[in-house]
């Protein structure tokens, strides 16, 4: 019988028992795994430590360094060391500052390297009171004023005495950086964020001061009846920190090339033609200017004694000037119920005359700023006389009001009649109703000049119709000549910190907007843009936080604990089964 061969393979049945794995081979298999995960685990840190990168996930990027910041502290040739004086033991809303000072710290670390240091130092730190008094005294005879800041915590009013400031050394000096910015008109809440908001700049601008390099050139025009050296002195003393300032003269020179900006401040008397044209050059050519002009004279050492005066409007021939940039400086002047306070004589004590600040509409307080780096985060400003502004067609000149008073106003039209008695009276609301008012702008592009197709004052030389020198500008104009004007201390003659009212014991904000606003005219690095940095309050639901709390500590605390046994029970089921047949 023959058989034909089978060539079929026999396939074993699918329930046949797999052969085990040898453990020699698992285990070499579990080491080869783990050998290369530990091989990609030094190559990235390898790579990390070679190429520096950072991803910042956050909405509003509040942990990214701007650009100018880093390129200021990447080419530091010399050791900076940052002294912090917010450390101890602060309630959570006071800690989110210093914590947010210590963030930002963190970052100049990575971009200064070994020339950027810092330290916190807790003042309350010392062993005894005797210690921490002797201590206080010396941060307070180093300028730094301790701030006592409330906040909400848990539903109680929670008060802290703090020294906000840091101090920053190098070169040989020392500047001193008050953390605690922002409008005091808000809650702390919002204050503390508007500081956090600034830290950046506060601490980057305060390293480029120190740092040595080019200075801009700043002349101070005089012959006019300008604000003097002692009236102008402090701002003047805070210029001469970061820049080189002198004295103009404009019949003296020939023109002001050498210059970098000019500063007019409240002149009294008329600018003749040709010193109009220097000015006018200066500007077409890419020169920078602040203007502080008061429309009306308001003569107070020639008050009368039943306390009248009478404001009358200047001729100083720069409307023209300044209506072919696109402005009007309007002959009138401002009141505003939302203003400061003047000392009267209310009565007598005894044989003594007994004085009380009485509020005076004509001297505004303005909060109303433009969202705009010179202006963000501002505390309130103090005005003094000011007049308003108009503008007008002007092309390729963007305009930006700085800042406004409130929607309470009302305008006089000059001439305008001051009787200083009439802060006895209650203000007629009524009469304060022609909104909110721009006392200041700031004009940028390329300015045309006034005197374009007409011949030079004193010459026969005609102007171009288009200067070849001609470059884009930035101007500041604001209504107020008293705006950077200095209280003098009838003690010792000297000028009071520019905003400090000694009457409300306050300082308002003009010297640190007056900064602000040189620093974005002759700034090429951009580091003033770091003032628009913006960080969104994201509070938590007091109603919700006010219930019981025990859900919402299971919730936070337990449930992160649950997920980690219940993560740990699996793996060990899965071990378990894995290895179970070994």
């Amino acid at each position: 019988m023959n058989s034909t061969p089978d060539n079929t393979t026999e396939t074993p049945p699918t329930n046949a028992p797999v052969p085990p794995v040898p453990v020699a081979s698992a285990r070499r298999r579990d080491g080869l795994r783990f050998a290369a995960l530990l091989g990609l685990l030094l190559l990235f840190n390898g790579v990390a430590q070679r190429f520096f990168f950072r991803l910042d996930l956050t909405e509003e990027k509040r942990y990214s360094m701007a650009e100018p910041t880093k390129n200021l502290l990447r080419t530091l040739k010399t050791p900076v060391t940052v002294t912090v004086y917010l450390s101890g033991d602060f309630p959570p809303g006071f800690r989110r500052l210093e914590q947010g000072v210590r963030e930002t710290l963190n970052e100049f670390k990575v971009y200064g390297g070994a020339n950027l240091n810092y330290v916190f130092i807790d003042p309350s730190a010392a062993g005894s009171e005797a210690g921490r008094n002797l201590f206080y005294a010396t941060l307070f005879k180093k300028g730094l004023k301790p701030t006592n800041l409330g906040a909400t915590e848990n539903g109680k009013r929670v008060e802290k005495i703090i020294f906000p400031w840091a101090v920053v050394s190098g070169g040989g000096h020392e500047k001193n950086v008050l953390l605690l910015r922002g409008s005091q008109a808000v809650a702390p809440e919002v204050r503390l964020n508007q500081s956090i908001e600034g830290l950046e700049y506060e601490l980057a601008s305060t390293i480029r001061a120190l740092v040595p390099g080019p200075r801009k050139r700043i002349g101070v025009v005089q012959g006019h009846g300008e604000l003097s050296n002692a009236q102008a002195g402090d701002i003047l003393g805070a210029w001469q920190q970061q820049y080189d300032v002198f004295r103009v003269t404009l019949n003296q020179v020939p023109d002001l090339r050498a210059l970098d900006a000019i500063v007019v401040a409240q002149p009294k008397t008329p600018y003749s033609e040709a010193e109009k044209f220097k000015l006018d050059q200066f500007i077409t050519e890419g020169g920078r200017a602040l203007f502080f002009v008061d429309a009306l004279r308001v003569d107070l050492d020639s008050v009368s004694r039943n306390g009248a005066a009478l404001a009358t409007p200047y001729n100083l021939n720069l409307d023209d000037l300044f209506f072919k940039y696109g402005l009007r400086l309007n002959a009138n002047l401002l009141l505003d119920l939302n203003s400061g306070q003047i000392p009267l004589v209310t009565g007598m004590n005894g044989d003594k005359p007994k004085i009380e600040p009485m509020p005076w509409q004509l001297y505004p307080l303005i909060n109303r700023f433009a969202p705009h780096p010179i202006t963000r985060n501002l505390d309130a400003v103090y005005l003094k006389f000011a007049g308003n502004l108009d503008t007008v067609k002007a092309q390729g000149i963007r305009k930006t009001p700085l800042f406004s008073t409130s929607r309470y106003t009302r305008m006089l039209p000059a001439p305008v009649p001051i009787n200083f008695n009439d802060a006895r009276l209650e203000p007629n609301p009524k009469l304060y109703q022609q909104g909110s008012q721009p006392v200041a702008y700031l004009l940028e592009g390329q300015f045309g000049s006034l005197f374009a197709n007409r011949a030079q004052p004193g010459t026969l030389r005609y102007q171009p119709a288009h200067d070849p020198l001609a470059r884009p500008s930035k101007v500041v104009v604001v209504a107020d000549g008293d705006f950077i004007r200095s209280d003098l201390d009838p003690k010792t003659g000297r000028p009071f910190r520019l905003g400090f009212d000694r009457l409300a014991n306050t300082e308002f904000a003009n010297r640190e907007l007056v900064l602000n606003a040189t620093d974005y005219l002759l700034d090429q690095t951009g580091l003033i843009a770091v003032r628009g940095k913006q960080i969104t309050l994201r509070p938590l639901d007091k109603v919700k936080l006010a219930q019981p709390r025990l859900p919402w500590q299971l919730l936070n605390v337990g449930l992160p604990l649950g997920l980690l046994g219940l993560l740990g029970a699996v793996r060990a089921w899965r071990r378990k089964r894995r290895y179970a047949r070994f």
